[in-house]
């Protein structure tokens, strides 16, 4: 007689033992057969799908719907992009290279901006302004505050029952906001470097925190990387930017890259208004960026 196998989900991992939850109990398990002879970092890792058999060994891992390597973890929904209103301020290139990096990822896109409780009304006013470039990609902004717990509930509404990973540079209070989130103060909280203007690192490994209502979060140290993703050409990175498609319209040349080509309607659209100036300006940027330190190597642009 086989024995039947257990489904459930790593929701953590501490040097060879992988803690799996079938939603009531938690096994602590190892990896075996070709799993365990597999000489890769990412053959199980955190947020992973797999069965399990009753001596606690891991024997299957289902397909990912996703995966990131910094930090290691697969099958992710949303990722919350977090920064402050002030201290520190927002670096809108660093924005929106965590958007291009979640969008090639398959993960959708969720911007918090926390301590908006500093700003003065036309202070925010401004900074709605900047933003509003996000409405026109549908990806959803919230201005929150975990001083005066303010519209966080609003998030949280919009992550329950999914898996979500919080992202974005140090000091801007993600520590808090899970707490918030979970009801809890389970994670340490920082302070921000006042001479520096850069916050201390302070949560530590990757693992899947569930939420009483349902789903996760995943709390990743380190999701603030500067990296750009492994595009290999021009298709590819235009394919990530939601407002160059356009039902009606062509660019003069079939193979425009939207940089110095006459008859671009991408760049007829940004004069126009019709595409954020700050998000084709992040384009250009990152163009010259892969073209020169990476495609020009494949002569694949």
């Amino acid at each position: 007689m086989i024995n039947s196998l257990i489904k459930g989900r790593v929701i953590n991992k501490i040097q060879g033992f992988y803690y799996v939850s079938d939603g009531t109990q938690e096994y602590e398990c190892r990896l075996r057969g070709v799993l365990k002879r597999k000489d890769k970092k990412d053959n199980c890792v955190v947020g992973d799908y797999v069965e399990i058999s009753e001596d606690n060994f891991i024997m299957n891992i289902a397909e990912r719907k996703n995966i990131i390597n910094r930090p290691l973890v697969s099958n992710i929904d949303y990722l919350v992009i977090q920064f402050a209103a002030k201290d520190p301020e927002i670096e809108l290139d660093r924005l929106n290279n965590l958007i291009l990096n979640s969008i090639y990822h398959k993960i959708s896109p969720i911007i918090v901006i926390n301590k908006i409780d500093l700003l003065s009304e036309n202070e925010k006013k401004e900074l709605e302004d900047t933003l509003s470039y996000l409405k026109d990609v549908d990806i959803p902004l919230f201005f929150v505050s975990t001083f005066k717990n303010e519209n966080i509930d609003k998030v949280k509404e919009m992550i329950i029952g999914k898996t979500t990973a919080f992202g974005g540079p140090s000091g801007v209070g993600k520590s808090s906001i899970l707490n918030i989130i979970q009801n809890k103060k389970e994670l340490t909280v920082g302070e921000t470097s006042k001479r520096l203007k850069a916050g201390k690192h302070t949560t530590r490994d990757s693992n899947l925190i569930p939420l009483t209502e349902g789903g996760y979060v995943i709390d990743t140290p380190g999701f603030s990387s500067l990296e750009l993703p492994p595009i290999e050409n021009v298709e590819e990175l235009v394919s990530l930017f939601k407002e160059f498609t356009f039902e009606e319209g062509y660019c003069k040349f079939l193979d425009c890259h939207h940089i110095n080509e006459p008859g671009c309607v991408i760049k007829e659209k940004v004069q126009q208004g019709k595409i954020s100036k700050i998000r084709y300006d992040f384009y250009k940027k990152v163009y010259e960026k892969l073209k020169n330190e990476r495609w020009n190597r494949y002569e694949k642009y």
